[in-house]
This record gives structure tokens, C-alpha cells and sequence, in this order.
């Protein structure tokens, strides 16, 4: 798998609160790509989403590697770590005076092959590329989509919500959690973005798409995308990991 990752603070930020890593295992045949946007008072966001991140990759190098043999032993372990980690931020959140109602966002892809297994909880993203499209493959966990579902609002009103970043779960900020599990098998070609809302709330999909299948690096592409939220404000910590499974034992492909 080749990949890149980048994360920025962004214009206005004073402290980037987002964390990002792809750590590989087993010849580089199994790997893990987590994007955590933390939340919370007196900029304890960053501990909520350092405790989270620096959680998973120890589990992650410890488990043997039939954790991750089959689709279904990856959402296992995917969801017992999630809940063993929202229970240790939502704690340590509880005996820290500094950290009261912190949490994160996340998303955490276990990637062999050409299968993805991703856990999502808030409103970070994951999406699918190709060269013809872009799509989404996580839903926000957020106020307006409650309220698309209910029929209240339409999707093009969500996006323009004034209440549009209110999300309604993350991790940490309670002692149970429900995280979403999703499997996507890529095709040759095809890329994986997870990235927090920093770049999504300032760049469309259309322009994302357009940077993705341009003739640049993976490295430049990643940069390019982060500049962009910057060119458009950069209100937000903006933090992108931009990979292309090869499959298994495949060869890698030029950049486009």
C-alpha cells in the first residue's frame, strides 16, 4: 500500500487537536490507518485524541495476525478496541479536571490486501476514489443527518445547516459506545481518503476528486488538499491520510 499523511493546524487554530499515523505489520501486509479529531474544553481535544491514537497502535502491534484474517475477526477487533478506548478516555476524562467533556472523532481502517474494515464515529470521513467518481463512505454522525432522515431537511440543506457541525456521538465523552462498521473492497486504482472536517468543511468533493486524479504524487496530493483548506480559510486543524491499497502482492501503479 502506498500512502501519505499530512496534518496541518490551520489558520486560526491555536493547537492542532487532530492526530493521524498509518502503521504497518507482517511484511506490510496488514496495516492501520486512524484519523482522530479531538473536542473539549481548555484544549483537551489533543489529549482525548492522542490517548486514542497512541491506544490503538499498541493494540494494533501486539495482537497476533489472526485478529485480522477475515473480515469478520477485523470488525472484531476493531469494536472491542474502540470500546476498551472510550472507556479509558471517558475515565481518564473523569479524574482529569482539565479534560472534563472531552472526546474525538474517529476513524480507524484495518486494511489488508485490498479490503478495508472501518470503524467511524463523528464526523470525520472516509471516502472512495476512482477515476471516474468520488463517494462517501462513512455518514456523519451529526445533528443535520438526524434530521435528513427524519424528512425534516434535504442533503443539499444540511450542508449549508447553520447547526451543520454539531455532531451526536464521538469518542470518550460517554461510557458506552455504538461505533459504524463498513467494508469496501478497492479496485485497482482506486484510493482510500480518510480525513477530518477541516478539509471537508472547506473543500467539496469535486475539487477533492480533481486533486486525487491528477497526474501529481501521492505526497503532493495529500499537500494539496491541506493547502486547499488553507486557501479557503483554514478555520480548522485540517489532517489527511490518502492511501492505495495494491491488493495482494500486487505491484504498485505510476501516479496519475
Amino acid at each position: 500500500m502506498r500512502y501519505t499523511v499530512e496534518s496541518d493546524i490551520g489558520q486560526r487554530r491555536s493547537v492542532n487537536e487532530d492526530r493521524a499515523t498509518v502503521i504497518s505489520r507482517s511484511n506490510n501486509q496488514i496495516h492501520l490507518a486512524i484519523v482522530a479529531d479531538g473536542m473539549g474544553g481548555h484544549n483537551a481535544g489533543d489529549v482525548a485524541s492522542t490517548l486514542t491514537v497512541e491506544g490503538f497502535k499498541e493494540r494494533f502491534e501486539q495482537v497476533d495476525d489472526e485478529e485480522f484474517s477475515t473480515a469478520a475477526n477485523r470488525k472484531d477487533w476493531l469494536f472491542e478496541t474502540v470500546v476498551d478506548l472510550n472507556r479509558h478516555v471517558y475515565q481518564y476524562a473523569m479524574t482529569h479536571e482539565n479534560c472534563t467533556g472531552m472526546g474525538t472523532t474517529l476513524i480507524a481502517a484495518v486494511i489488508v490486501g485490498n479490503e478495508a474494515s472501518i470503524c467511524h464515529v463523528g464526523d470525520s470521513r472516509a471516502y472512495h476514489i476512482d477515476d471516474e467518481t468520488i463517494e462517501m463512505i462513512t455518514r456523519d454522525h451529526s445533528y443535520v443527518n438526524v434530521l435528513v432522515d427524519s424528512g425534516e431537511i434535504s442533503e443539499e440543506e444540511a450542508e449549508t445547516h447553520p447547526k451543520k457541525n454539531y455532531i451526536i456521538k464521538s469518542l470518550g465523552t460517554e461510557d458506552v459506545i455504538e461505533p459504524d462498521f463498513y467494508e469496501y473492497t478497492f479496485k485497482p486504482n482506486e484510493y482510500l481518503l480518510i480525513c477530518s472536517d477541516g478539509l471537508t468543511n472547506k473543500v467539496n468533493q469535486q475539487a477533492i476528486y480533481e486533486v486525487i486524479t491528477s497526474r501529481q504524487s501521492i505526497d503532493e496530493k495529500g499537500k494539496e488538499l491541506v493547502q486547499l483548506a488553507n486557501d479557503h480559510g483554514g478555520e480548522d486543524n485540517i489532517t489527511v491520510i490518502l492511501a492505495q491499497p495494491l491488493g495482494d502482492g500486487g505491484a504498485e501503479v505510476a501516479d496519475r
